[in-house]
């Protein structure tokens, strides 16, 4: 592409608006690749709920609050690490220590949260130190919702109380703990609430440390899915995936084509009709149906499958099309005069006959990128994408498998969508404002 051409592509704003998200797609690709390694994202996101257990589970993202009238609450994290936290340390007497710890944050959401569930670490020899909660509303009430002795690792889930639901008139402690009493519509409470955590131990050196997490309905710019992981982790590694898929398979793919259609067209005679013969009998092969064979008996592997389509798409009807051309510039006299001065054929394939048909070559390459990007996200659909591999895809699949359309969870079919159509259409925008360009027929319509 010269200066001039270059130049062209300014007086379509269409093209201008694509060019840009491209650039976003790759700026957000380069970015992933970098502060996201693969290897840790792999291990992460098929980390289950022991590395996302900070996480509600599936809820919209965030920023859906200012498009609501009733506001759903964030999540609120506190342990008893955290500045701010009050933590007095008593001793007593025969290795009896007094640790009391209090936690105060407001609440000003106008739902309830999800869950609440306390995670607790101990150090001890024999006895395990024991613990009471004290729960205190904006209003002053106290609320006695527990006490137990903990283990080394203790995890306690307080919807799963059942002395605690019944001292909350049967309702769940996610619900109960923040219920205003004097109003007749169940609502929460707004205000200052205070958790205090009075354990006891003892030993000598034991102690225990608490992580409280109250759950959200709304959780950052993705939202989460049915392990509690963070979706934008699959959305940033489904950019590059997909831009990666589908620039390899698109260029290769027409690349290869045309280097076979010229040779073909060059060489002529048994050459040729070979390369129709394998070209018409391609064209027959249903794609899909042996993509999905190589997944469900040989490796569900991207790299694999892409190899797979790549070898299926060379041959495709394409040829036939860049054959005639190759036809026409076959009899040129720039042709006739470089075998006058013995060219030989490799030069001529590559340096005269392929130069030609290039600008031809290059809108067609572009809005082919999005075919690959839809292709492999189909196969993920349907259960044959990479297991290992977060992709846009893949969000999709375990979307549909957990009923997501059913459960009014629209946004996480909708976001995976979302990129995959803005992909295809900045491409596709670019694509037709460079066949305007490259192709004289289409410059004045």
């Amino acid at each position: 592409m010269n200066l001039n051409q270059f130049r062209e592509i300014t007086r379509y704003p269409s093209a201008i608006f694509g060019l840009v998200i491209i650039l976003i797609l790759v700026g957000i690709s380069i970015y992933t690749v970098i502060a996201l390694p693969y290897s840790e994202t792999v291990v992460k996101w098929r980390g289950g709920d022991m590395v996302w257990q900070d996480n509600p589970r599936t809820v919209p993202p965030t920023w859906t609050n200012f498009f609501r009238s009733k506001k759903l609450p964030e999540t609120i994290i506190f342990r008893s690490t955290d500045e701010g936290v009050e933590k007095q340390v008593t001793p007593l007497k025969d290795d009896l220590t007094d640790i009391q710890m209090t936690y105060t944050f407001d609440y000003t959401a106008d739902d309830f949260p999800q869950e609440i569930i306390m995670f607790f670490t101990s150090t001890f020899e024999k006895k395990a130190p024991y613990i009471s909660l004290t729960w205190t509303t904006p209003d002053g009430r106290e609320l006695d919702i527990g006490d137990f002795s903990i283990d080394k690792t203790y995890t306690r889930r307080m919807s799963q109380d059942e002395k605690l639901t019944r001292k909350l008139n049967g309702q769940p402690a996610e619900i109960g703990l923040f219920a205003d009493p004097n109003s007749e519509n169940l609502k929460p409470l707004k205000g200052t609430y205070t958790l205090t955590m009075a354990g006891l131990t003892f030993e000598p050196d034991s102690s225990f440390d608490a992580k409280t997490v109250i759950y959200g309905k709304v959780f950052g710019m993705a939202g989460t899915d049915h392990l509690r992981r963070d979706l934008m982790l699959a959305l940033l590694w489904g950019t590059p995936v997909a831009l990666a898929f589908g620039l390899i398979g698109a260029v290769v793919t027409s690349v290869l084509t045309l280097v076979i259609a010229a040779t073909g067209t060059w060489y002529g005679g048994w050459v040729d009709s070979v390369i129709q013969r394998i070209t018409e009998i391609n064209m027959m092969l249903p794609v899909l149906p042996i993509l999905i064979m190589v997944g469900v008996f040989y490796s569900r592997s991207l790299w694999l499958i892409l190899g797979v389509i790549i070898l299926l798409s060379i041959f495709g009807a394409s040829i036939k099309g860049y054959r005639a051309m190759f036809l026409q510039e076959k009899e040129a006299g720039y042709i006739q005069a470089a075998k006058s001065y013995g060219a030989s054929n490799t030069r001529i394939i590559f340096q005269y006959l392929i130069p030609r048909v290039v600008p031809v070559l290059i809108p067609s390459l572009v809005v082919l990128i999005p075919s690959f990007v839809f292709l492999e996200a189909s196969l993920a659909v349907l259960g044959l994408g990479d297991p290992l591999m977060p992709t846009w895809g893949k969000i999709i699949d375990e979307a549909r498998t957990n009923g997501a359309l059913y459960k009014g969870l629209y946004y996480w079919v909708l976001e995976p969508s979302f990129m995959l159509m803005l992909t295809g259409f900045s491409f596709a925008m670019l694509g037709f404002a460079l066949d305007r360009i490259f192709n004289p027929r289409l410059r004045g319509m």
